[in-house]
């Protein structure tokens, strides 16, 4: 692994969390119904983690060398409380695959400190789809 595919795949992951913190504010904004105060907290109890995730990952691209990405994927569109739900399991189980990927990637560059702190991102990520599916479970469509 090249330390300039490690950094664009660095940016593409940093990418993604922009684009969280943008679904789950968006989606906090959007929720209706009921269970709107819940949901709308969960929601936004989830942006600390992932503006975390975001600050690491342009520090560590920055400190490879490179430069960060301001450009946020796009936040699947989404109408329903359940498809706002779903839209958020999706994006995480992305992200667990992409972070997972990147801590071999980390590793076979050799940085070890990266690869334990992508790692842990991944836990992070595991916890949020956990939470999220446990919410679905049993959720009406």
């Amino acid at each position: 692994m090249d330390k300039t595919t490690l950094i664009k795949h660095l940016n593409e992951d940093l990418a993604g969390e922009l684009s969280a913190i943008t679904q789950y504010i968006t989606y906090a904004a959007k929720v209706t119904g009921p269970y709107r105060p819940q949901l709308s907290e969960f929601f936004l109890s989830e942006v600390p983690d992932e503006q975390g995730h975001a600050q690491f990952l342009a520090n560590k691209i920055v400190a490879l060398g490179g430069e960060p990405t301001t450009e946020a994927r796009m936040v699947q569109p989404a109408e329903t409380n359940h498809e706002m739900l779903e839209a958020v399991l999706a994006a995480e189980k992305r992200a667990i695959k992409d972070y997972s990927q990147r801590a071999e990637e980390a590793e076979e560059y050799g940085d070890t400190g990266l690869t334990v702190q992508l790692e842990d991102i991944v836990a992070d990520e595991t916890s949020h789809a956990e939470e999220t599916e446990r919410i679905l479970r049993d959720w009406p469509k």
